[in-house]
C-alpha cells in the first residue's frame, strides 16, 4: 500500500466502519489526475449504488477537512466486485474452494504469480492447486490476490446475494 494509501486509510476507516462498512481496499495513483480508490462492502458482502453514495459524501466531506492529498484526483468509491481483490485474512478464509490469482512479493520457485484453486488457509499459509502442481504461499509475502471470475464463483455469489436480500425482506 503506498503511504498516500496508507494516510487515507488512516483517516477514514472509523468513519466508514460507522456508517457500517469495512473497508477492503484504499489506492491512490495515476496519471495528472490521480484517482483515490475506495472499495468497500456491509459485513454481509453487499454493496449498492445507494450505498456507493453515501460513502462517497461521508468521506468527501472528511478528505476537504483533512486535506491529505495534493492538487486535483478523482474519488472513486465501490464494491470490490465478483472478480474481487483479497486483502484481508477474511477474504482468503471466505474465498477457500475458488479459483485465484495470487502476486508474491518474492520469487518462489523462479515466479512471483500464481493461479490456481485456493484450498486452504490457516492464517500463515495458503495452499493452491495449480495445473502443474500444488503449492503453499507465505500470506505474509502475498503483493496481490484476486479472485477469478467463473461459473463457480458466479453461482456462489449469485446465492450469496439470494439468501442477503431474502435475510433483509424477512
Amino acid at each position: 500500500m503506498s503511504e498516500a494509501a496508507s494516510q487515507i486509510t488512516a483517516i477514514i476507516e472509523a468513519t466508514v466502519e460507522s456508517l457500517g462498512f469495512e473497508l477492503v481496499r484504499v489506492t491512490y495513483g495515476g496519471g495528472r489526475k490521480p484517482t483515490l480508490q475506495i472499495m468497500a462492502e456491509r459485513p454481509d458482502g453487499t454493496m449498492g449504488v445507494e450505498d456507493c453514495a453515501t460513502l462517497s459524501r461521508e468521506v468527501s466531506l472528511l478528505l476537504d477537512v483533512e486535506d491529505p492529498l495534493q492538487g486535483e484526483y478523482l474519488l472513486e468509491v465501490s464494491s470490490p466486485g465478483i472478480d474481487r481483490p483479497l486483502t484481508r485474512a477474511k477474504d482468503f478464509e471466505r474465498w477457500v474452494g475458488f479459483d485465484v490469482k495470487i502476486e508474491m512479493n518474492e520469487t518462489i520457485n523462479d515466479r512471483r504469480r500464481f493461479r490456481g484453486k485456493l484450498v486452504s488457509f490457516d492464517g500463515d499459509n495458503l495452499s493452491l492447486k495449480m495445473d502443474d502442481g500444488d503449492v503453499t504461499l507465505a500470506y505474509s509475502d502475498v503483493s496481490k490476490a484476486k479472485l477469478i471470475l467463473t461459473d463457480e464463483l458466479l453461482e456462489a455469489v449469485q446465492k450469496e446475494r439470494a439468501a442477503a436480500t431474502g435475510a433483509n425482506d424477512g
